[in-house]
């Protein structure tokens, strides 16, 4: 069982005709339930920012603008991978396995990224490669 994880969320977009990626968060969990935890959290907040109500105070009055069907929905995306539990469970057992996790949603203009890691599995790799690095 792996018992500490890295975890980020990332925005992704085109800048000057080059993809670039924008860190929104990281977070090193002491357990596999707050890793969860946080990715359920970080997609939740990823939802709520994209897709606010449209009577909020903060908002001035045209800001929000209907998307084409065509544009994947993003918010929604994120809202049912944090209430499916069967998915819950597929993260966590991969995690525990020390594979790394990724979930992802684009729209038009954006992908957005949350990834977690096993710290040991991360360490192993690292010590795995340097143990065995050809010398010439």
């Amino acid at each position: 069982m792996h018992d500490e994880f890295l975890c980020h969320v990332t925005g992704y977009g085109i800048c000057d005709g080059r993809r670039i990626g924008v860190p929104l968060g990281t977070y090193r969990a002491p357990t596999l339930a707050l890793a969860l935890w946080w990715l359920r959290d970080r997609a939740s907040w990823i939802a709520d920012r994209l897709d606010p109500r449209p009577e909020a105070e903060y908002l001035p009055v045209g800001a929000l603008v209907p998307v084409a069907d065509t544009v994947l929905d993003v918010p929604a995306v994120m809202r049912a991978w944090c209430t499916d539990l069967y998915q819950q469970e597929l993260v966590a057992d991969e995690l525990a396995a020390g594979r790394l996790v990724r979930i992802a949603a684009s729209d038009d203009t954006t992908e957005y990224e949350l990834l977690a890691e096993s710290v040991d599995a991360l360490r192993m790799h690292r010590m795995a490669s340097t143990l065995f690095t050809p010398v010439a």
